[in-house]
């Protein structure tokens, strides 16, 4: 895949290659360059801020017995887990991908009569990039992990090919209006500011082109959110010794401030409810027949500018 798309994630200038695997910034100066076949586009500014957040979550990672050596396990991703160890999660994302596929990107691949350009955001091990791209998708995966069993690293188990790129939200390597789809990759809620983080992925996005948040937790009452929250922290501090999320992240949704999101930027969501099973649907109910919190749901919510309907 030709990349000719890349731009200064902190000035947008179009970036100059001076040799085959590094690029500058002809405004500022900046040079990035690919190692270990990663695109490195993490500012020099952003790299302190998200070091700390980076060492925890892979210590995490590594504890919940993320990843593998093998090619086998990787390609097997989401249908099968391998491993053994995640099969819940990966249920999970197996349904959330052939809904994704289905009701989103088939449908806004047709009009246009050619593969698709996406950005998956939140790429993690690049098990979507790597489906996407199978089907003749020209993708782009961003993270901000780069290891080789749970970050962009693992891009060399997959036959087929995709850019990985080390990159922030609000900060894209990506000149504008170049996906058809920008989809957050169970990802959305680690943003810092839903608005900004928006902002971006909307920079970027065609004007016919979607906004995809997949697989992040929604509520219907903050409070319930905020007890998610503490429950995680609790658990993290007991189980790994860590904070649960070094970063100020936003942590979840609500619908209530999705309103919010679409009245600010001018966007319509529509929600798109997997099946993820009986035992998944009797959640709510066993919740409160126990007196615990409203759990979360996981929509896939597909945002669209409002000018863009017909």
């Amino acid at each position: 895949m030709k990349q000719d798309f890349f731009i200064c994630p902190r000035c947008r200038t179009p970036l100059e290659r001076n040799v085959p695997d590094r690029v500058i910034c002809p405004q500022d100066g900046l040079e990035f360059g690919k190692e270990a076949g990663v695109w490195r586009f993490l500012l020099p500014e952003s790299e302190a801020h998200y070091a700390r957040f980076i060492a925890d979550y892979e210590a995490v990672r590594r504890a919940e017995g993320r990843g593998s050596t093998s090619a086998d396990y990787y390609r097997a991703l989401p249908f099968k887990d391998l491993s053994g160890r995640l099969q819940a999660d990966w249920h999970i994302r197996s349904r959330s991908f052939n809904v994704l596929v289905k009701n989103v990107l088939t449908r806004l691949q047709a009009p246009l009569e050619r593969s698709l350009k996406i950005l998956d955001l939140g790429a993690g091990n690049g098990w979507l990039s790597n489906r996407l791209s199978a089907q003749g998708d020209r993708v782009v995966a961003v993270d901000l992990l780069v290891n080789e069993q749970d970050g962009l690293g693992a891009w060399k188990f997959y036959e087929h090919g995709f850019i990985p790129v080390q990159a922030e939200f609000n900060h894209l390597p990506v000149m504008d209006r170049f996906a058809d789809a920008v989809i957050f990759n169970a990802s959305f809620h680690y943003s810092e500011d839903y608005t900004e983080t928006l902002q971006e992925a909307l920079r970027v996005l065609s004007p016919q082109g979607r906004i995809v948040i997949m697989d992040s937790p929604v509520y219907r009452r903050s409070a319930s959110g905020e007890k998610m929250v503490q429950e995680r922290e609790e658990q993290f501090k007991e189980k790994y010794g860590l904070a649960s999320d070094n970063l100020q992240s936003e942590n979840y949704l609500t619908y209530s401030r999705l309103k919010e999101l679409a009245q600010a930027l001018n966007l319509r969501w529509k929600f798109i409810t997997p099946f993820y099973g009986f035992r998944w649907m009797s959640r709510p109910l066993l919740a409160e027949v126990r007196g615990r919190r409203e759990p979360a749901k996981f929509h896939l919510l597909v945002g669209r500018k409002n000018h863009n309907e017909r």
